[in-house]
C-alpha cells in the first residue's frame, strides 16, 4: 500500500474533526457567546449543509488544479477558518468561522477520497478508500469527545486550537510527503447530476443517505440518550463516545478489505441488514450497561463498515466518472447526518429520546431498499444490453 495513502488518512481526521466537535462544547459556547443552545447547535447543521453541496461544486471549479498544490491551498484556507473561530468575540464570526472551514474542508476531504484510489494499484482500490475513510470515520465520531475533553479543561476555543496546530503540521506533510498528483479532467454540474438519471447510481447514492441518516437520528442525540436511558454521568458519556470512536474507525478499514475481498454488493447488503438489527436491539439492552456497551461496540463498528463498500460499487458502476461519483456520495453522506440530526431533534420534541433509535431503524430498512433497487437494476441493464447486442 502507497504510503501516501496513510498521509491523506490524517489529513482527512483533522480536516473532519472540525465537524461535530461543538456538540461536546454546546453549553460553554452558548453560555460564551450569549445564545440559545439551538444557535448554537445550528452551527453543525449549516457546516454538514456546506460540506455536502460545497465539494461537488468546488471539484469543478478546481478541475485544472495540480492536486497536491491545490491540497496545500485549502489546508491553508482550512486553517484561516479556525483562526477566526478561535479568536471570534461574537455568534456572527463564529459562523463565519464555520462556513470558511467548511467550504475548503469539504474540498479537502474530497481530494483524499479522489486521490488515494489513484495513486494505488486498482486491486487495492477499496482499501485506499477504506483507510482514509477511516480516517473521515474517526474524525467524526471522536471529534465529539475531544471537543468535551478539551473544553471542559481549557475553554470552548481550545479544541479549534488543537485543530489549527494540526492543521500546520498537515501543511508541512503535504511539502514534505506528497508528490505531484495531477488532476483529471472534470466534468459541469449538469453532467454530474446527469450521472443521477441512472437508476443504479442514484439508489446506490440514496443508500449512504438513508444509511447515515438513521445512524445519525440517534448517535446526534447518544448524549441525551445515555444520560436519560442509561442514567450515567458525564464521565461515562466520554467513554461511550470514545468506544464508539474506537470501533467505528475500525469499520472502515473491515469495509475496505470486505469490498476488496468479499465484494462490494455482498459487503452493502450485510451491512445495512445487519445495523437494521441493531438499531432495533438496541433499546433492549439499556438495561444493564455492559449489555449497551456490547451494541455499541457493533453499531460503531458498522456505522462505517459501509463507506469504503459503496464508494467502491459506484467506481465500478461508472469508473469514467469515479470523481464525480466520490463526490456525490460525500455529499450524500453529509446531507444524511444534517437530515439525521433534524428528524433525531424532532423525534425527541415529540416524543421521546428513547423512540430515535426505532426511528433511525426505519431509515436504515429504507437504505436496504435503496441497494436492491440499484443493483437489481444494473443487473437488469446489463441483461438488456447484451440481447440488444
Amino acid at each position: 500500500m502507497n504510503k501516501r495513502v496513510y498521509f491523506l488518512m490524517i489529513v482527512a481526521f483533522v480536516v473532519g474533526m472540525v465537524e461535530l466537535i461543538i456538540g461536546g462544547i454546546l453549553d460553554l459556547m452558548a453560555a460564551d457567546l450569549n445564545v440559545s443552545l439551538g444557535q448554537v447547535g445550528f452551527l453543525i447543521t449549516i457546516f454538514s449543509l456546506i460540506f455536502a453541496v460545497g465539494a461537488p461544486i468546488l471539484l469543478i471549479l478546481t478541475s485544472n488544479i495540480e492536486r497536491r498544490f491545490l491540497t496545500l491551498i485549502s489546508l491553508t484556507i482550512f486553517l484561516m477558518g479556525n483562526l477566526v473561530t478561535v479568536f471570534s468575540p461574537t455568534y456572527t464570526v463564529v459562523f463565519i468561522g464555520r462556513v470558511i472551514s467548511a467550504l475548503s474542508g469539504s474540498l479537502l476531504i474530497i481530494l483524499c477520497l479522489t486521490i488515494a484510489p489513484s495513486i494505488v494499484h486498482p486491486k487495492y482500490r477499496g482499501r485506499a478508500i477504506g483507510i482514509v475513510s477511516m480516517g473521515v470515520s474517526a474524525s467524526i465520531v471522536l471529534g465529539l469527545p475531544v471537543g468535551l475533553l478539551l473544553g471542559n479543561a481549557f475553554g470552548w476555543r481550545a479544541p479549534f486550537v488543537l485543530i489549527s496546530i494540526l492543521t500546520v503540521l498537515s501543511m508541512g506533510g503535504v511539502l514534505l510527503l506528497m508528490g505531484r498528483v495531477e488532476p483529471k479532467p472534470s466534468s459541469p454540474i449538469k453532467q454530474q447530476l446527469a450521472t443521477l438519471k441512472n437508476r443504479g447510481i442514484f439508489f446506490g447514492q440514496t443508500v449512504t443517505f438513508l444509511f447515515m441518516a438513521g445512524h445519525t437520528t440517534l448517535y446526534a442525540y447518544l448524549t441525551p440518550f445515555a444520560k436519560t436511558i442509561l442514567e450515567v454521568d458525564g464521565t461515562w458519556v466520554s467513554v461511550i463516545y470514545m468506544i464508539f470512536g474506537i470501533a467505528a474507525v475500525s469499520g472502515g478499514a473491515i469495509g475496505g478489505t470486505l469490498s476488496d475481498t468479499w465484494g462490494s454488493k455482498n459487503t452493502i447488503i450485510a451491512t445495512t441488514a445487519s445495523l437494521t438489527l441493531v438499531m432495533f436491539t438496541i433499546p433492549f439492552t439499556t438495561f444493564a450497561l455492559p449489555a449497551f456497551l456490547a451494541i455499541l461496540i457493533i453499531w460503531g463498528m458498522l456505522s462505517w463498515t459501509l463507506a469504503p463498500a459503496t464508494q467502491s460499487y459506484l467506481i465500478g458502476l461508472s469508473p469514467d466518472t469515479s470523481d464525480i461519483q466520490q463526490s456525490l456520495n460525500n455529499s450524500a453522506l453529509h446531507l444524511g447526518i444534517a437530515f439525521g440530526s433534524l428528524i433525531g431533534g424532532l423525534v425527541i420534541e415529540r416524543a421521546s429520546v428513547e423512540q430515535n433509535a426505532a426511528v433511525g431503524g426505519l431509515f436504515v430498512i429504507l437504505s436496504i431498499g435503496a441497494a436492491v433497487i440499484s443493483m437489481y437494476g444494473q443487473e437488469k441493464q446489463q441483461k438488456e444490453r447484451g440481447l440488444s447486442h
